[in-house]
């Protein structure tokens, strides 16, 4: 079942929250790395690197798109944050300490959703695998898209470029 956003997961995070996170993990809570957290904690988006610089620049008018990539190495780093390779060439950020979930990322307008994960899922592995990591990513059409009439992105490249399945 997918969640409309990472609101039905949780809550707005304080920054007492945040900061007794950042502690808990080890790292030094710098004004930009609580901003960065708070951010992705709170955004109910999951966002790019450049999505949280454009949204910080107004408030610290100092901030650079460096500054923003080391912050989230550190939160990455430290597990406070999980980075999704969800498409080519971007990632994406979400609070790492919350129940385990998969995302869905609509091809059209490019939001991402949280889904539901089975908790059955680790019985598809042979026992003499070592799992270190899951990640469970759908793609297609959010129910707006779907709703809207239209066509994933890259069916409506290959219609137009005539390397389509001719559907």
């Amino acid at each position: 079942m997918l969640k409309k956003n990472k609101q039905t997961m949780t809550q707005n995070m304080t920054d007492a929250e945040l900061v007794k996170m950042m502690h808990g993990a080890g790292v030094r809570p710098s004004v930009q790395r609580l901003a960065v957290l708070r951010y992705v904690a709170n955004a109910h988006r999951h966002p790019s690197a450049d999505e949280i610089y454009s949204a910080l620049e107004g408030e610290f008018p100092t901030l650079s798109r460096t500054t923003v990539y080391n912050a989230l190495h550190t939160l990455v780093g430290a597990g406070l944050v999980l980075e999704l390779d969800l498409e080519s060439g971007t990632m994406h950020y979400d609070l790492a300490p919350q129940p385990r979930h998969g995302h869905f990322m609509c091809l059209q307008c490019g939001r991402i959703y949280d889904t539901a994960m089975p908790a059955d899922l680790m019985h598809a592995i042979a026992p003499d695998f070592e799992v270190t990591a899951v990640s469970v990513v759908f793609k297609g059409l959010c129910p707006d898209c779907r709703g809207a009439g239209r066509q994933p992105a890259n069916e409506l490249h290959a219609e137009e470029t005539g390397t389509g399945t001719g559907r």
